[in-house]
């Protein structure tokens, strides 16, 4: 069967690109077009479109108005379409916190390699959305709630020689959300890799550091690693870490992409089993392919202890799952428990 596909976006020009890319791959079924939300909701009740490409910025009804009536009245697959700026990112966040399954930059139009990139892109990008668990919009808190005097007090120790690695792709940015806001600030240093494009990895960031009481911020190359600190990889650099004495500092390169991906999990990974291994805690979260895996299994021989999100609570189960078959996970955890595994874990260090 074909996945179906709506667009939807108020530019001739975007709607007439996306579409001519849809129709050229046998495995999608262009739909329909839409210019506008009124547009858009009368073909998705005509159409019922496996997936909709979505654009942010609309007349009448914007974007996210229309992913939030959509998500309540007929939860469907959406990747969103952003515009590179920093409004831009911040509007891409709040469609993923309501239930948009990925999102991707509008394209650069001024080199045929630069569209034949986005075409295998945005194709991609459209399969993994129909395969994707459409999961209900979390509630997130802000301010977040006071941590709860029964949670288990980490070791000195811990916080300054342990190390805790989160690795995910399609889904991530709600699956590192929930972690981070339900970690105490008192942590060992945290360093992210997430699948994302240069330019909205410090706004990612910032979100994270604004609702979650570690303080967060995208990795800067050569800085040393800091109890309490969460890092982010920037986008199109690789994130690695490397042991500086007593300390472990940020590399960041632009080497070549793995698994296809700059930054990817696997370089992170990798690295960390080199310099630091086994004082490490690895997490892979939801996230469509392979990368991480292989990392995984140079942590996990190196004796670090290392968790998997489970299937029911991943948007797309790939890199997870594909660390599972490895058998390089010592625990598969429900997105909800993962923060108190994590932590009940590491106060027994």
């Amino acid at each position: 069967m074909t996945i179906k596909v709506l667009v939807v976006d108020d530019s001739a020009l975007m709607r007439s690109l996306l579409g001519k890319m849809i129709e050229a791959d046998p495995e999608l079924s262009l739909v329909g077009q839409a210019a506008d939300a009124y547009e858009a909701k009368d073909m998705v009740n005509k159409f019922r479109p496996d997936v909709i490409t979505l654009d942010i910025e609309m007349p009448k009804v914007d974007g996210l108005t229309f992913l939030d009536r959509l998500m309540k009245a007929r939860p469907t697959a959406v990747v969103m379409i952003s515009s590179l700026t920093e409004q831009g990112a911040d509007a891409t966040f709040n469609a993923l916190a309501l239930g948009a399954v990925d999102f991707i930059p509008k394209p650069k139009l001024d080199s045929p390699q630069g569209i034949h990139d986005y075409q295998d892109l945005i194709l991609d990008k459209i399969k993994s959305a129909a395969k994707a668990n459409i999961i209900k919009p979390q509630k997130f808190v802000e301010p977040v709630r006071p941590v709860s005097s029964k949670r288990p007090v980490l070791a000195n120790t811990t916080l300054t020689q342990h190390l805790v690695a989160i690795g995910a792709s399609t889904g991530g940015t709600e699956a590192i959300l929930y972690v981070l806001q339900h970690l105490p600030a008192a942590m060992p240093p945290i360093v992210i890799t997430q699948h994302m494009p240069a330019g909205f990895t410090r706004t990612f960031a910032e979100r994270l550091n604004r609702l979650s009481r570690i303080t967060v911020k995208e990795a800067e190359h050569g800085e040393r690693l800091l109890p309490s600190y969460a890092y982010v990889a920037p986008g199109d650099h690789h994130l690695e870490i490397i042991k500086v004495g007593g300390s472990y500092k940020v590399k960041l390169t632009q080497d070549e992409k793995v698994s296809g991906h700059r930054p990817s999990v696997d370089v992170m990974f990798n690295a960390l089993a080199q310099c630091a291994a086994p004082n490490i805690s690895a997490m892979i979260l939801t996230g469509m392919g392979k990368d991480g895996a292989e990392g995984m299994v140079a942590l996990h021989q190196k004796g670090v202890t290392t968790f998997a999100q489970d299937e029911q609570s991943c948007v797309v189960f790939g890199m997870p799952r594909e660390a599972i078959k490895c058998r390089a996970v010592d625990y598969v955890v429900e997105l909800s428990q993962m923060p108190s595994k994590l932590i009940n874990h590491l106060s027994s260090l």
